[in-house]
């Protein structure tokens, strides 16, 4: 821990020392922007040694240098332009002028809105998200496994902490794997750069925000990923942290103000209680420490209070959209940020891209307090937070107890039912992303056991339930172990890296048992992907019954009857209590064998469930 930064404020800011030798002018952020933007006003961040006791000057058409803000650090510049409508794509001069010395110019650019239809068009409950950790599963170029200047150099794939090189490419070389799984939207954890000095590869510690990590590849890259992901039909979702950033960033090492990040007299941890934030009891202290408090010594915890921290967030976010056509936000730690700030942050985003899809992490523990962050005021919260959905943490409970736990009047698979009758609390539950486990939590495959049965079912019903259904990388293949410490989930994906000794990627590379997984999940997903009525239907779930749980997703053209046997050993019922839904069929369709059966008399494996689509 570097003490500079965790003394005082002062301290802190005097950390621009260590920026002495910075270029006179290091930087300008946004680097560009595009004409026809929704919101006229752009501002950027200027960086270099002693750039404030220069004169700025512009002159282009349809530009307007509005205000020239100078701030505590001599260092930084605030530059707020207006850019016309009737404003052309273009490159024009920026000089900072000083008497008796050279101008520093920046030639800045203007370019043209891409308005291709498959670019931010949203991550929707049509899709099924995989969610992939860059540096774990596959890589694709060796030449950037070390990166001259960076402060962790090489890879080591025996240790946990360290890179072990996966990368975009990588990720390239097998988006038909993913294609073929019946994946049509691909998660990454945070590719930007992130350079501090050990274990940063989950990449949650950002040190430049309008930067790919060299270790990925380049911005440019990035945006061919995209691209070849769009090419194939299947969508990207960008990981954002708003909340906290690495501690080797240049905007946190040369802060341009005390007030840029959340300051302590000592260093002071958040007490990770979302409660205080909607306790209407809550100690004002408690409220203040959950919020401001820093997430971990090397995340400084961004004060979005400032209202430079905003502008220089929410540009960020939509340059990368405008930049690469991600197609959607995940929002990290989402209870720790400012609340007004990020429902101003949904509005001004949602402003240019209005189909662009968000969620937020919020890994709490009830469906009220999930609800207590989604839009629509629904919780007498009193304002509306404009985030359409949540990570759903508690569905994810639910379906582990449905699968574990013994059976009782809220236990046992009664507690999946109860989550689900709770989806009056959303303004719209079904978005909703539902998950079996991720990169902060024990694989799904251990939870329940290495039980196969238990593990069919729980893909069962990611796959079948309302929501949008993501999946962790390795899940179709078994990986598994416990999130203790959390490097153990974050395991290569065997047969990314030249001279794995199997590679999973091929069904040659995977035993019985993960082809056997592998197809299963492949069966449900593509199944998934190609029957509405799973992705956009309505459903309904009947009470638990001894031990058997039946839910329906059904439309105006086909009904799927799903039916999970909570016991043990296998279980015989009949189905004229259905018959609302079932509405005469006496035959269905069962997904995974494709064989027609009796719907009169059914017989259900203990821990297994039916997916049956209804003949009528």
């Amino acid at each position: 821990m570097r003490k500079s930064l965790f003394l005082t404020a002062c301290c802190l800011l005097m950390a621009s020392g260590l920026f002495a030798q910075i270029p006179a002018l290091e930087r300008v952020e946004p680097m560009f922007w595009w004409v026809g933007m929704s919101n006229p006003n752009v501002q950027l961040i200027v960086h270099g040694d002693h750039i404030s006791s220069r004169n700025v000057t512009l002159n282009y058409p349809g530009v307007k240098l509005v205000a020239v803000h100078k701030v505590e650090n001599p260092n930084y510049l605030f530059l707020d332009l207006r850019i016309s409508l009737d404003a052309h794509p273009g490159t024009f001069p920026i000089s900072f002028i000083k008497t008796g010395q050279k101008a520093l110019v920046y030639n800045y650019s203007l370019k043209e809105r891409n308005h291709a239809v498959d670019r931010a068009q949203g991550v929707t409950n049509k899709d099924l998200i995989y969610l992939i950790m860059p540096d774990r599963f596959s890589n694709g170029d060796l030449s950037n496994d070390s990166v001259a200047g960076m402060r962790e150099q090489g890879i080591n794939r025996a240790k946990m902490y360290s890179r072990h090189g996966g990368d975009l490419q990588g990720i390239m070389n097998h988006l038909d794997y993913l294609k073929d799984l019946g994946v049509t939207a691909i998660w990454l954890t945070p590719a930007i750069e992130n350079d501090e000095p050990s274990a940063s590869y989950h990449g949650y510690a950002v040190t430049d925000h309008y930067k790919i990590d060299p270790r990925y590849g380049t911005n440019a890259l990035y945006k061919k990923f995209v691209e070849k992901c769009h090419s194939m039909g299947l969508k990207v979702v960008m990981d954002l942290v708003h909340n906290h950033a690495g501690t080797e960033g240049y905007t946190i090492m040369d802060m341009p103000m005390k007030s840029w990040v959340h300051q302590w007299p000592k260093y002071t941890k958040s007490n990770f209680r979302d409660a205080v934030v909607m306790d209407p009891h809550a100690s004002p202290a408690d409220r203040k420490q959950m919020l401001d408090g820093w997430f971990d010594n090397r995340m400084a915890d961004m004060n979005e209070n400032n209202p430079y921290v905003q502008n220089f967030l929410t540009q960020n976010h939509i340059w990368w959209v405008e930049y690469a056509g991600v197609d959607g936000f995940r929002l990290d730690t989402y209870p720790y940020n400012d609340p007004e700030y990020m429902a101003k942050w949904a509005m001004d985003v949602k402003a240019e891209f209005p189909h662009l899809s968000i969620f937020g992490e919020t890994l709490v523990w009830s469906a009220a307090n999930q609800a207590f962050f989604t839009e629509g005021n629904t919780v007498n919260r009193g304002f509306d937070t404009h985030l359409p959905g949540v990570t759903d943490g508690v569905w994810k409970e639910a379906v582990y107890e449905a699968l574990n736990g013994h059976e009782g009047w809220t236990d046992g698979v009664n507690r999946l039912y109860a989550v689900m009758a709770q989806d009056f609390l959303y303004k719209d539950a079904t978005k909703n992303t539902i998950f079996l486990d991720n990169h902060d939590m024990s694989r799904f495959l251990s939870v329940v056991g290495e039980d196969m049965n238990k593990y069919r079912s729980g893909m069962a019903m990611l796959m079948t339930m309302r929501g949008v259904p993501q999946m962790y990388y390795g899940d179709e293949i078994l990986m598994k172990n416990f999130s203790n410490p959390d490097g153990l989930v974050r395991e290569d994906f065997s047969g990314g890296w030249t001279g794995d000794k199997n590679n999973k990627f091929i069904a040659e590379g995977r035993n019985e048992k993960e082809n056997e997984a592998f197809n299963y999940v492949r069966k449900l997903a593509n199944y998934r992907k190609n029957t509405p009525a799973l992705q956009t239907g309505k459903m309904m779930q009947y009470i638990t019954e001894k031990g058997i749980y039946v839910y329906f997703r059904y439309d105006d053209k086909k009904t799927v009857m799903v039916i999970y046997n909570s016991h043990e050993k296998e279980e015989t019922t009949t189905t004229e209590r259905y018959y609302e839904r079932i509405k005469g069929a006496k035959k269905a369709k069962n997904v995974i064998t494709d064989e027609t059966i009796d719907l009169n008399k059914l017989t259900i494996p203990g821990k297994s469930t039916l997916v049956l689509e209804l003949i009528n």
